[in-house]
């Protein structure tokens, strides 16, 4: 089962069998498979590996059912289509297994199975593509079997959907789990680019003495989307932008980009520089909140009639201590908007004095910021005021452009999902979200879960409601440029 090359002298992981519940979902159509088949090509998954895909009994497939489905998702999703030669020696890898029947076909009895079949010294992986409300019970199914020795899980988000519930969850599953096999997935955190923030200030002595409340006027978390729920009308709608989005993916971007230089990249380390921002990271102010939900939003399959979901999310946070009090984090998301782009912008502060003479008529608040776009494979943008040609002292607007693709080798990148996979496999977590964490960013959403704002409608292919401006001004977001 040797891949056709080997990606680099990264060290590989032992010999695993991957047990995937929800394989018939969204997720594991779109990232998860993909994922393993470019890890098997790029010469980054085990030597010797099973990958079980798991379902409930009405969705059960035969072997070469689930091989076929596995096919058509790495066509359609994956970045390159799978070669015939390559396809052939990681189908071998491919069965499936029922969950959470007893007999032949059931969980337990593929895992032994796969287990003999490759040897000893075998881990084992199970990823819960699943909702936070189905994971305990497989989680218990796995404890009560003994399925949970030498083996390591990935719970994916939203890792509950308040304080309680989280609570409740990680007491469910360190029941039967050690915190040290347990890796909660955020797939932002896998992002080359997110990456990129910690090279560009830790780096670089040119940017991080910058990186402070004395330099930065507000900093700027922007994920606009143009997708709708897409047909996920009765998860969505018991879920909303700030649970799907905020909580998970934009607080932990906030939390990578505003952290204390940790004392190496390794897990302990790293997250322990996160999770001190969000130790000071002050409880949401409903008040600064603005709530959306675009026009038809109610007439999605799955929708109640009078939803008051939002679709949209824009909020000002503040961290409380000494490198960032009293500047503003300003946060927007939403479905069905303008344009699809993950946007950090730093306004940096201005001139203490005036010196040009047209100084004041050019926008210097244009000409003051660092853009980092984290859209992979991403870029990073520098605005700033130039002197333009001819004989007066006369100032413009000037720009200095950074591309990911075009200054690197693209064929080495990993997409977020894929490069996750391969570190809970080497048993690295330093990119995966720690349990006091995920509780803390909970307890700073209490306010707003409690006492949400209305929502207020807006248009399809807009920037959001109308009022979005408000919870930036006197500043203004940076997108649409």
């Amino acid at each position: 089962m040797r891949p056709t090359h080997s990606f680099n002298d990264r060290p590989r992981p032992d010999s695993h069998v991957i047990v995937i519940f929800g394989i018939t979902g969204d997720l594991a159509r779109r990232k998860i498979i993909p994922g393993l088949y470019h890890l098997f090509v790029a010469g980054l998954l085990p030597e010797h590996f099973r990958v079980l895909g798991c379902g409930r009994t009405q969705s059960a497939m035969t072997d070469d059912e689930f091989r076929a489905y596995a096919y058509n998702a790495t066509c359609q999703f994956a970045a390159t289509a799978p070669r015939e030669d390559e396809w052939a020696r990681f189908a071998q890898s491919l069965s499936f297994s029922v969950d959470p029947d007893d007999g032949p076909r059931g969980v337990e009895a593929a895992v032994a199975r796969a287990e003999l079949e490759m040897g000893g010294g075998v881990r084992r992986l199970y990823h819960l593509a699943i909702p936070p409300d189905a994971m305990r019970d497989v989680v218990r199914l796995l404890g009560s079997k003994g399925l949970n020795e030498n083996a390591r899980i990935i719970c994916e988000k939203p890792f509950g959907v308040d304080l309680e519930s989280a609570r409740e969850l990680n007491h469910e599953i360190t029941a039967f789990f050690d915190e040290t096999q347990i890796f909660r997935i955020d797939h932002f955190l896998g992002k080359e680019s997110i990456d990129n923030i910690l090279a560009l200030r830790f780096a670089n002595e040119l940017f991080e003495p910058l990186w402070r409340r004395s330099h930065v006027r507000y900093v700027q978390i922007d994920v606009p989307e143009t997708l709708s729920i897409e047909g996920r009308g009765a998860f969505y709608d018991s879920t909303g932008a700030f649970r799907d989005m905020v909580v998970t993916h934009l607080f932990q971007v906030l939390g990578i980009l505003a952290m204390e230089q940790p004392t190496s990249l390794t897990a302990r380390p790293l997250r322990d520089e996160i999770n001190k921002v969000f130790e000071t990271l002050r409880v949401l102010d409903p008040s600064s909140v603005i709530r959306g939900q675009y026009a038809g939003y109610r007439d999605e399959e799955g929708v109640a009639p009078d939803s008051t979901t939002e679709t949209f999310i824009a909020l000002r946070a503040w961290i409380d201590n000494s490198r960032w009090m009293g500047v503003p984090f300003y946060l927007r998301t939403g479905k069905c908007m303008a344009t699809s782009q993950q946007m950090i912008t730093i306004g940096l502060r201005e001139p203490v004095m005036e010196i040009f003479p047209d100084q004041r008529d050019v926008d210097s608040h244009d000409g003051n910021k660092l853009l980092i776009d984290f859209k992979d494979p991403g870029s990073i943008h520098a605005h700033f005021l130039a002197k333009q040609p001819g004989p007066d002292m006369t100032l413009g607007l000037a720009k200095m452009h950074f591309h990911y693709n075009d200054s690197f080798q693209e064929k080495n990148n990993l997409e977020a999902y894929e490069r996750l996979l391969l570190e809970v496999m080497l048993g690295n977590q330093a990119l995966f979200t720690r349990s006091d964490g995920i509780e803390r960013l909970w307890e700073v959403a209490a306010p707003l879960l409690a006492a949400p704002p209305p929502v207020e409608s807006y248009v399809k292919g807009s920037w959001g409601p109308p009022s979005v401006g408000t919870i930036v001004s006197p500043n203004d977001w940076t997108l649409p440029e």
